[in-house]
């Protein structure tokens, strides 16, 4: 488990990082930080950025005491704040020349398959752009109380949907300790965790459920994400000036290792998780093509069946009807039916606007 062996990167940092308690902007900070993820695409690493601290830097810009405000109040404070946040790391990463863009999600948003296929497109997209994306969960409309600790699941969501190797939550302590650290000096940093349940059965998790500005549990629920999507997790104690640096020399944090590979995690994703609701037939040449590791386009479908949305999970069936993959389709049954035989150049006239040129993309199907 080495950090520079990872191609994707997911980092969450949690308001305390970027604001102290003092209200103060810890610019010196983000600078650090932002000179880590220049090392880190300076290797070709892909950097996914998930920042709390909207709230936070709204409640700086109107003078609002936090623990006072209440959700209808703190959705405003969140639409302000979270302006003021973008502009931070803009002008923070721009003298690094570093890109970054925003996006805004839901839990909803990582969750609900056709959603998060278009998220994972989002993400595929400015990788290829070249840019950060700093992802913040959509205050301003959540419906249930804002909590410390959602950054934490939405993060090892992210992790989920763009296929991470790591997640790093950078965190106030150096990992997951056998008890609280504050408290009891004879505690001991746990360095790798293989197993959840077997590894931290004699661990009293809400014991030291106290430290940590997202609290350890949040932490731990998404580890079982990470660990089922196939990717490593760390926590690490991000209050150090270059806290990626800290943890590639010292490694001194808990690694959570993946329970899966990546291939098991996205085979477990797309053929148990969801009902096909659909089937296309395709021709020979198709059906080489998925065994070479191609998408599947337009001109290798014979047939099709079923009514379907995009990016709801179908059967890929030969000439004989024998299934020969399992996959998302990018479009509706009904668009598949209009352009199937058809070379992809020719979709954005069948059907009269922009569309993608793979019916199902290599990453989001699994041969059987």
């Amino acid at each position: 488990m080495y950090l520079k062996n990872s191609k994707i990167i997911v980092i969450k940092i949690g308001s305390s990082l970027l604001v102290d308690e003092n209200k103060k902007i810890r610019k010196k900070w983000l600078s650090s930080f932002a000179k880590d993820i220049k090392k880190l695409k300076d290797k070709n690493q892909k950097i996914v950025i998930v920042s709390s601290g909207a709230i936070a830097l709204g409640c700086k810009k109107m003078n609002f005491n936090k623990k006072n405000i209440k959700l209808d109040k703190s959705q405003a404070i969140a639409s302000i704040g979270q302006i003021e946040l973008m502009n931070l790391f803009s002008q923070t990463f721009s003298k690094f020349k570093l890109n970054i863009s925003q996006i805004l999600l839901t839990l909803e948003d990582t969750e609900e398959r056709r959603r998060s296929l278009n998220a994972k497109r989002t993400f595929e997209n400015l990788f290829e752009l070249g840019f950060i994306p700093v992802v913040n969960e959509n205050d301003t409309i959540a419906t249930t109380e804002i909590k410390y600790g959602d950054n934490d699941r939405l993060a090892s969501r992210v992790a989920q949907i763009t296929n991470a190797d790591t997640l790093i939550l950078l965190s106030d302590v150096d990992g997951l300790f056998t008890k609280n650290p504050k408290v009891n000096k004879d505690a001991k940093l746990i360095k790798i965790v293989n197993d959840i349940n077997k590894d931290l059965k004699e661990i009293n998790i809400k014991g030291i459920n106290e430290y940590g500005s997202g609290g350890m549990q949040t932490k731990i629920e998404a580890a079982k994400i990470c660990q089922l999507a196939g990717s490593s997790m760390i926590i690490a104690n991000g209050l150090y000036s270059n806290p990626i640096s800290k943890i590639i020399e010292k490694n001194n944090c808990t690694w959570f290792s993946p329970k899966v590979s990546k291939l098991h995690a996205r085979k477990k994703w797309i053929i148990s998780s969801i009902a096909p609701k659909g089937n296309i037939v395709i021709d020979d040449g198709a059906k080489k093509a998925l065994k070479l590791g191609k998408s599947l386009l337009a001109a290798g479908i014979k047939n099709v069946s079923g009514r379907f949305n995009k990016g709801d999970h179908i059967k890929v069936l030969d000439k004989k009807n024998n299934e020969c993959a399992r996959g998302l389709s990018s479009f509706s049954s009904d668009e598949v039916k209009k352009i199937m035989g058809h070379h992809s150049n020719e979709i954005q006239k069948l059907l009269g606007y922009v569309a993608k040129s793979e019916v199902i993309h290599k990453d989001d199907m699994v041969e059987v």
